[in-house]
């Protein structure tokens, strides 16, 4: 019951914390003929969370370890709540439009690409729980650290300073959210809701548990490496993402002090895109692989993370490829030959 009603609070002071707080509001892309709008208020949000959850660790209300140690029971009413809320999105969806693929492919893929609840967009917020969920179960492993030895290690201090600024960021650059595969062309069913509300916050923080039973320290020339791959795969990963958004903005911008270069005016081939077609996904495998090796080579565990992501984008580059070829036509195929690279220069 104390796991369900920490869960349910959670959430529920999110959903208000959207309603409420200031924020832009924005219009997306065009979806089934209608314009979504979408409130961004997630970094006010993240940042006032985070502000009352050490309030109340520093003041003795709350110690956030609790969240470590009922990580399993959180797991659970968490699922269960998944599966509930994309029921509800089923039924809610079948009543004012069918099901595409039927009880079982709409329940998991879902009906409604862009359902809205008392005027909060729900696709956009499941990001919200998600990783600021995310960014607590992290805080709540160093806490526990602290709590059981006095001091964080090395590799504890990276590791949060790692996840805490990719979360921080992320919110900073929510904007650039609402022209994203997940958001334009993606049904709101069980497999976004499950990705969003377990498996990254449940799932993404295997390093920071892993931390807690790692007794190795951290040689200084590794913590050196690692800060490295992290700035470069930030920097390729927001990179690449900044200067797509930038140009959707305003076509006339200048990339790395040129002028913009363009295909038709359509597909951008300047900076990153004019090296390879998905660096920004090889950016932010950089950035995992900069979570993970905290953990040194101790267990293989923590590099599944990494796995996934990888098998993940891999699949989602195919997919982005398949979309972009059917959108563009021999366009794309003229944009494959400038950018001959999908993720990695000069190999792949």
């Amino acid at each position: 019951m104390e796991a369900a009603a920490v869960m349910s609070g959670f959430i529920l002071l999110l959903f208000l914390g959207s309603m409420v707080l200031p924020g832009r509001v924005l219009d997306g892309p065009a979806v089934n003929g209608q314009v979504p709008t979408y409130k961004l208020n997630g970094l006010l949000l993240f940042v006032l969370t985070m502000l009352l959850a050490g309030l109340a660790q520093f003041t003795g209300l709350f110690s956030l370890s609790t969240l470590q140690t009922h990580f399993a029971a959180l797991f659970v009413v968490t699922n269960l709540f998944a599966f509930l809320l994309a029921g509800w999105l089923y039924w809610r969806g079948t009543r004012t439009e069918d099901s595409p693929r039927g009880f079982f492919g709409g329940y998991f893929f879902g009906v409604e690409h862009s359902p809205v609840w008392f005027g909060v967009n729900l696709k956009l917020f499941s990001y919200r729980p998600s990783l600021i969920a995310l960014a607590l179960f992290n805080v709540s492993f160093a806490v526990t650290q602290y709590e059981a030895n006095g001091q964080l290690t090395l590799a504890m201090i990276l590791y949060q300073g790692f996840t805490f600024l990719y979360v921080f960021n992320y919110f900073q650059f929510e904007y650039g959210m609402i022209h994203t595969w997940d958001l334009v062309s993606e049904r709101f069913g069980w497999m976004l809701i499950w990705g969003d509300y377990v498996l990254v916050p449940f799932f993404y923080c295997i390093s920071g548990w892993w931390l807690l039973q790692s007794p190795s320290p951290l040689p200084i020339p590794a913590a050196v490496a690692l800060v490295l791959l992290f700035v470069f795969g930030f920097w390729l990963f927001r990179g690449a993402n900044q200067q797509k958004h930038r140009f959707r903005r305003d076509p006339q911008i200048s990339i790395w002090g040129k002028p913009v270069q363009t295909l038709q005016g359509r597909l951008l081939v300047s900076g990153f895109w004019g090296i390879g077609r998905h660096l920004n996904y090889t950016g932010e495998i950089c950035v995992y692989f900069a979570f993970v090796l905290t953990t040194g080579f101790t267990s293989w565990v923590p590099f599944l993370l990494t796995a996934w992501l990888v098998g993940l984008l891999l699949h989602r580059s195919w997919r982005d490829e398949r979309r972009c070829s059917a959108k563009y036509g021999a366009l794309w195929e003229q944009y494959k030959q400038r950018a001959r690279f999908s993720m990695i220069p000069f190999i792949y």
